[in-house]
């Protein structure tokens, strides 16, 4: 009789679920690479497959106009490095290497001091962010002038009791380094705005206990700072060197690569586009992407990405 009971209270098994029909499941398998399919095309057609094309004719001597394509092995990768005047140009981004070190420090500085509770923060935020929504050419065009002889660095200067003859874009050192001083300015936002966003991504709870612990601000800094925007440190690390390895519009613009300011992706452009030699221009650019991907990797392996659990 218990045993009956106990049957007859005891709750209904329920049925397992039957299996989806074959093409339901195939159609959810194939959802989420539908979506994918129009941006994946567009990377490929406009991404993948140029760089494909430059690594094709990185081993021509095509002139980027003949219809004719002369296969030439690695003669134009030998040439750039038995031509001491086609790798000397890398010298010039040692400028912009330590223009982005400043600029990342900077950025870092601006970004720790405006997170917290300053008077008119939101003001100094719009000042800094301000120079990278500027186009390019406009800023090439007004440091041009800005740095001329008798224009407004000059003017500045007289008003100090300094007056200065120097030509300031006239010899490789000065104007290397008011170049790298205008990129500096030119990407502080950037950096900054990515700063930011990452500090104020850490709890704010972190901070208090920090406060009733006795840290000041240099300890929460170091301590809880930098180990929070670990990841975003690193990729502006990256963005940084590779910014500097192919630094190109404002030299450009400022100097046409004159005065010792010649940067390799300009002298890539004029050997493409002034000297018609396509597939030697190919090849530099190769050998740029191949610098620029074993820095990255390098970059990995010395500062590793670890996960940073703060809370």
């Amino acid at each position: 009789m218990t045993d009956t009971t106990a049957r007859a209270a005891a709750p209904p098994v329920a049925a397992a679920p039957a299996p989806a029909p074959r093409r339901a499941r195939v159609r959810r398998g194939l959802t989420p690479w539908l979506f994918l399919l129009a941006p994946l095309a567009l990377l490929i057609t406009f991404t993948y497959a140029p760089v494909a094309n430059m690594v094709a004719y990185s081993f021509t001597d095509w002139d980027g106009v003949s219809p004719e394509l002369r296969y030439t092995g690695a003669h134009n990768y030998a040439e750039l490095f038995t031509r001491p005047e086609l790798f000397e140009v890398f010298f010039v981004s040692g400028y912009y290497l330590a223009a982005s070190a400043v600029q990342i420090a900077a950025a870092l500085y601006f970004a720790t001091v405006l997170s917290f509770d300053v008077r008119f923060r939101n003001f100094f935020k719009g000042v800094l962010f301000f120079p990278y929504l500027i186009n390019g050419v406009a800023i090439g065009f007004v440091f041009l002038y800005f740095f001329q002889d008798g224009g407004t660095l000059d003017s500045v200067l007289a008003l100090f009791g300094h007056h200065s003859s120097h030509a300031w874009l006239g010899t490789p050192v000065p104007a290397n380094t008011s170049l790298a001083g205008v990129s500096v300015w030119r990407y502080l936002g950037l950096n900054f705005v990515l700063f930011l966003g990452a500090i104020q991504s850490i709890p704010g709870e972190l901070y208090e206990a920090a406060e009733l612990d006795g840290a000041n601000r240099r300890q929460q800094f170091r301590h809880i700072i930098v180990p929070g925007i670990k990841p975003v440190l690193t990729l502006t690390v990256i963005l940084s060197v590779s910014g500097s390895l192919a630094a190109f519009e404002i030299p450009y613009i400022m100097t046409g690569g004159a005065t010792g300011t010649e940067t390799f992706v300009i002298q890539t452009v004029k050997l493409a586009f002034q000297f018609n030699k396509t597939g030697l221009a190919s090849a530099a650019a190769v050998v740029l992407l191949l610098i620029v991907l074993a820095v990255t990797w390098a970059q990995r392996r010395l500062v590793p990405d670890d996960r940073v659990d703060l809370v």
